[in-house]
């Protein structure tokens, strides 16, 4: 059996230059290998995923700790406060970010399982 109590703060910002917002990884923290958990910090104007994107398995939700995170769909954006989630099923094309036009930044703890690499570009 294995346990752990985490303070995000606390973590290292992972080293990803080519990811706009700031992510702090609790699955690499513990070594979960199942379950991708992660901090974002983004700023007014930035994303947090990589690319505008679907997967093919992995569901996700977004849990908005601080702030207000949109949601780009082929159909809408969406808009959660913090308290709020935005909740994403396989096959749905998003792309996470926070309006350019936002107040302040947002905190956002982003969980996906299964923790599979199968993230796919999606063109609109």
């Amino acid at each position: 059996m294995g346990y752990a109590v985490i303070d995000p703060a606390e973590l290292p910002a992972a080293d990803d230059p080519d990811r706009e917002a700031s992510r702090r990884s609790i699955s690499d923290a513990v070594g979960l290998t199942h379950l991708g958990a992660h901090v974002y910090e983004a700023a007014p104007g930035e994303t947090i995923p990589l690319a505008y994107h679907y997967h093919e398995e992995q569901e996700e939700l977004f849990y908005v700790l601080s702030g207000t995170l949109s949601l780009e769909t082929p159909e809408e954006d969406l808009a959660a406060d913090a308290g709020e989630l935005i909740v994403v099923e396989p096959g749905s094309p998003q792309r996470a970010y926070v309006a350019a036009d936002a107040d302040e930044a947002a905190e956002v703890l982003a969980i996906g399982a299964p923790s599979a690499n199968d993230a796919h570009p999606y063109e609109p």
